[in-house]
């Protein structure tokens, strides 16, 4: 069978290009044969290989889960830290490589219901006192395996109605590419009636989840170096999306 593998921020630094097209024997049809597989073809990679997170058709995989003829898997690091709705629950996702306009952030997610707007802004940060990280940072790169990134981003939306009914907009954007120190880096809105149905909770779990599931890396560039930062959280089949 034949498959295409897809490979981010370290990974794909380690393994020289960012796609693969794979020619697997039937048999080898897991996402564990996968990894040795690549860890054959790329030994220098296998530790990294060996904790990267995974998906088959940008949706979370695990080492049982079976790869059919034409999948797309993903192997990525754990994540750095559209609308179809009516028109009184808006929801937006947004990649952009450009700034971001607050008012008109808020305003996407602005109904005639609305009396608050709790709105959470991620900025670069130029100097930083963290084992891992460059101390002084020049500017970041971001980069998202982008189709899954706006899944997770409805997913997160998702979860959140599901726990304050009373939150009616949801803006999620993320900017990707090279962001100098200063700029804004991602943005999280939520909107409600009134300022105690939930608008504060909601922005601050979304920042969170989007840290946990939303595959976005940044890579701090300075004087010292540079670093891809790479979480620490590890989904699980509870992370798959709601079906």
């Amino acid at each position: 069978m034949q498959i295409n593998v897809l490979f981010f921020a370290t990974i794909r630094n380690l393994i020289g290009q960012k796609h693969l097209t794979l020619e697997l024997d039937d048999s080898a049809n897991t996402i564990g044969h996968l990894r040795k597989e690549i860890i054959n073809r790329y030994p220098a990679v296998a530790d990294n290989i060996n904790i990267a997170l995974t998906a088959i058709n940008e949706e979370f995989a695990f080492n049982n889960d079976a790869i059919k003829d034409g999948d797309e898997v993903a192997f990525f690091p754990p994540v750095s830290g559209g609308s179809g709705e009516p028109s009184d629950r808006p929801e937006i996702f947004l990649l952009p490589t450009e700034s971001i306009n607050h008012d008109e952030f808020i305003a996407s997610i602005t109904t005639s219901k609305t009396g608050a707007v709790c709105l959470f802004s991620g900025m670069v940060r130029g100097k930083t006192n963290k084992d891992g990280h460059i101390p002084d940072t020049e500017y970041l790169e971001y980069e998202a395996y982008e189709p899954m990134a706006l899944a997770k981003m409805k997913q997160v939306a998702q979860e959140i109605r599901q726990q304050w009914h009373k939150v009616e907009g949801i803006a999620i954007a993320q900017r990707i590419g090279r962001l100098e120190v200063g700029q804004n880096t991602v943005l999280i809105a939520c909107s409600s009636p009134h300022r105690d149905d939930g608008c504060f909770e909601a922005a601050r779990y979304g920042i969170d989840r989007l840290k946990e599931i939303v595959p976005v890396w940044k890579k701090e560039v300075g004087a010292e170096g540079e670093a891809w930062i790479e979480g620490d959280y590890v989904p699980s089949n509870d992370d798959k999306q709601i079906s």
